[in-house]
């Protein structure tokens, strides 16, 4: 059902969703990256900079210095 209303599989959909929740964690707090991860619901936080980097093509360090 989601694939007809949006064009998206579950899976990117949610991994859209979790990479602009981190980005918006990574520009606005003062969250250590793992602490993001966790909180987003990671249980390895190598997992979230994987996915955050492929999706990003930046690393959430990387992201949140082009902030500073």
């Amino acid at each position: 059902m989601l694939r007809s209303l949006t064009g998206q599989t579950a899976q990117r959909h949610i991994q859209a969703r979790l990479i602009e929740k981190a980005k918006e964690l990574l520009s606005m707090t003062t969250l250590q990256v793992s602490e993001v991860a966790y909180h987003l619901g990671f249980e390895h936080p190598q997992s979230f900079n994987k996915l955050f980097k492929n999706k990003t093509k930046l690393s959430p360090l990387a992201f949140r210095a082009s902030f500073n």
